[in-house]
């Protein structure tokens, strides 16, 4: 039997992966096979004296920059004399250009929307990113491989292009959808997306141990309240966002503090898939990996038990002030459900994320909270464990520039917590 084929989620043949978790292979009904490597199959069928396919998959990466698809890519999007011409539409390469062709050929928006330009991919292959905790970036027997690494670091961001989207007020979500609310859990059953409201004790969301204290039990009581049925709910981390911070940012995982972005995460994107949704649940439930929230102490039959039932991991964020730039944006379910997803590969040391990327389709479904208050949580699904296409699976996002917005408006401030909800 083959290394890739497993038995109720577990490697057959090799022992030291044995009590490896790997997620069998799923796919949305009416969904096309995910764009990825090892046939879709989680890295952690690789996992070798518990590296949890680390090594395989820094392997692969190199493989993958060493086949030159990638900068043939870049040489295109670089050496184009001006708009290019993909199988999804026209895309170009900066900003302006883009806004310039909107205005130019009429894109309007309704009441309360904007015609803007939004960054997809054009590389649809498997993409890897080894993250800044890796230890290959400190390592002086690895250097060469580590410069290799940076410049392909450095060359993701350049196989995007900007295309025109149109941005809906999510908060006039019942206008396209008669009847259906934007603060509903049939919202985001449906679409993927939905809208909270919270007024938070947290006074200072830049020091993570009262991000902690605070904002995690307030917002676990959130989900809890909002989805009828949910038995429990783990805020398991978060993200601070503010380009013009002035403090330290420095990220201390040891000490649960992701520390402040000063970039927002400007490409279409979502946080899971398949099968990091259910790997990043079991991994938080039975090995308390990378948890910054409350202990979990789960065996692996427990585990078993708990994640037999429906679970999905919610994104939402909240303002610390009225956003007037750098917007967060989300995409709707039904206008992808049956668009293939791309998987990015983040290699840590002691596990491979999956994040995906998407390339553009003129009728993504995109949605936005004009002017969104601190009191108004934007919620997001990343992951759904239910398959057969009767709810959303999840949605994408990124961030946009407001060409609307005045030339001094305040860069979004905001803080983004991760959680899973159980059934």
């Amino acid at each position: 039997m083959s290394q890739r084929q497993d038995f109720g989620g577990h490697v057959a043949n090799d022992k030291s992966a044995l009590s490896a978790y790997v997620p069998p292979l799923q796919r949305t009904l009416g969904q096309p096979p995910a764009i990825a490597a090892n046939d879709g199959l989680s890295y952690m069928s690789f996992a070798r004296d518990g590296d949890a396919g680390t090594a395989e998959a820094l392997k692969d990466a190199l493989a993958e920059i060493s086949l030159g698809e990638g900068r043939r890519v870049i040489d295109l999007i670089q050496n184009a004399p001006g708009p290019i011409a993909t199988r999804w539409g026209l895309g170009f390469r900066d900003y302006e250009s883009c806004l310039e062709h909107i205005r130019a050929t009429g894109i309007t928006a309704p009441e309360g929307g904007l015609a803007l330009p939004l960054p997809y991919t054009i590389y649809d292959r498997p993409t890897y990113s080894v993250v800044p905790s890796n230890t290959v970036w400190r390592d002086p027997a690895r250097a060469e491989i580590a410069e290799i690494l940076r410049q392909n670091e450095a060359d993701n961001l350049r196989r995007d292009l900007y295309f025109p989207q149109i941005m809906r007020d999510a908060r006039r979500i019942g206008e396209y959808y008669p009847g259906l609310s934007p603060e509903s859990p049939e919202c985001m059953d449906r679409l993927g997306v939905s809208l909270a409201h919270l007024e938070s004790a947290c006074t200072n969301f830049y020091d993570a141990a009262e991000v902690e204290r605070v904002f995690y039990p307030e917002i676990e009581k959130l989900l809890l309240e909002f989805f009828p049925g949910a038995t429990d709910a783990l805020v398991y981390n978060h993200d601070v966002f503010d380009k013009d911070y002035a403090g330290d940012r420095t990220e201390d995982q040891d000490h649960k503090n992701p520390g402040v972005n000063a970039n927002y995460a400007n490409i279409v994107h979502n946080d899971l898939n398949d099968n990091s949704g259910r790997l990043r649940c079991r991994e938080l439930l039975t090995r308390n990996l990378r948890n910054f929230g409350r202990v979990q102490n789960y065996s692996e039959d427990e585990a078993d038990r708990k994640m037999s039932r429906r679970f999905m991991s919610i994104n939402l964020a909240k303002p610390m002030e009225t956003v007037e730039q750098f917007p967060f944006v989300l995409c709707a379910w039904p206008s992808f459900a049956t668009q293939p997803y791309i998987t990015n590969y983040r290699i840590y040391d002691d596990r491979v994320g999956e994040t995906t990327r998407f390339t553009y389709r003129p009728d993504h479904e995109w949605y936005w909270f004009p002017q969104q208050k601190p009191n108004e949580v934007s919620m997001l699904k990343c992951y759904d464990s239910v398959l057969d296409g009767s709810i959303s699976r999840w949605s994408f996002h990124t961030a946009c520039v407001d060409p609307t917005a005045p030339a001094n408006a305040r860069c979004r401030k905001n803080v983004v917590v991760r959680s899973f909800v159980f059934f």
